[in-house]
């Protein structure tokens, strides 16, 4: 148990900028195992999002209550997969070689395309959260089962794909080489279960759909970074992270058309 705790602080040391105790350091054992884990990191920013729009409704009008939910978000992770999607437009954006490409996503300087990319996505997250609901609860599921979906589909990159190395000189390193079965369970359990919770409260069991297209966009995201570096890199978990979390929003909008 106490192994098991420290592998959960672990990654919520990783993830967000959330203070740890003092006897969590970044050893690679527990870092490896921690990635199960990162749906669960979903719950918890979701949730502080969550929370910030919740008593925001009471002071704001909603789209302000939905920007301050964002910002606490970005806070709690310190841009951690805003960074990544940044990079990862600037680096496929920019560069035509793999080499080209990994050495632009190293750069820790933003370029154009990593700004518009992240002014295009953090436009699309307020507009696609001021149209899903005026009902705050819904919201507030809604945004806890995209953090945790996106990240679960984002994990699962560990089990597919082969991680993209520079060689034996290169600054990033994989979370882990591989997930596990029993590792991938735990981190299913954490990324589905909230939207199993909203398609409950909405009683519409319609929306566990909504898995579909959001593991469908890591599947096409996948076959780009093969075909263009080989795999994947830390960057390309935070943009899909990132991509997914819109993705979720979008089907929301489109599934609610129709139903």
């Amino acid at each position: 148990m106490k192994k098991e705790i420290r592998v959960f602080f672990t990654a919520l040391m990783f993830f967000t900028r959330i203070p740890c105790p003092k006897w969590v350091d970044h050893s690679e054992e527990y870092l490896n195992k921690s990635s199960k884990y990162f749906p669960l990191m979903g719950w918890i920013v979701g949730g502080v999002s969550a929370i910030i729009l919740w008593l925001s409704t009471y002071i704001f009008p909603l789209p302000i209550s939905i920007l301050l939910s964002m910002i606490a978000s970005v806070l709690i992770t310190g841009a951690f997969h805003e960074d990544g999607l940044a990079d990862v437009c600037d680096g496929f954006g920019g560069g035509w070689t793999k080499e080209k490409i990994l050495l632009i996503m190293k750069d820790s300087r933003v370029g154009a395309f990593g700004a518009i990319g992240l002014i295009l996505a953090l436009g699309l997250k307020f507009l696609c959260l001021t149209y899903i609901s005026s009902n705050i609860s819904t919201i507030i599921l809604v945004i806890i089962s995209a953090h945790s979906l996106s990240r679960f589909v984002a994990v699962t990159f560990l089990s597919t794909h082969e991680y993209a190395r520079e060689g034996d000189d290169s600054k990033s390193k994989p979370l882990a080489t591989k997930l596990t079965p029993s590792q991938l369970i735990v981190a299913a359990i954490f990324g589905i279960a909230p939207l199993v919770v909203l398609s409950i409260f909405l009683k519409n069991y319609w929306m566990l759909i909504l898995f579909v297209p959001v593991y469908l966009t890591k599947i096409l995201l996948g076959r780009f970074f093969k075909k263009w570096i080989g795999g994947y890199t830390g960057d390309c978990l935070g943009a899909t992270q990132q991509i997914c979390e819109i993705v979720f929003y979008l089907s929301i909008l489109a599934l609610w058309k129709f139903i």
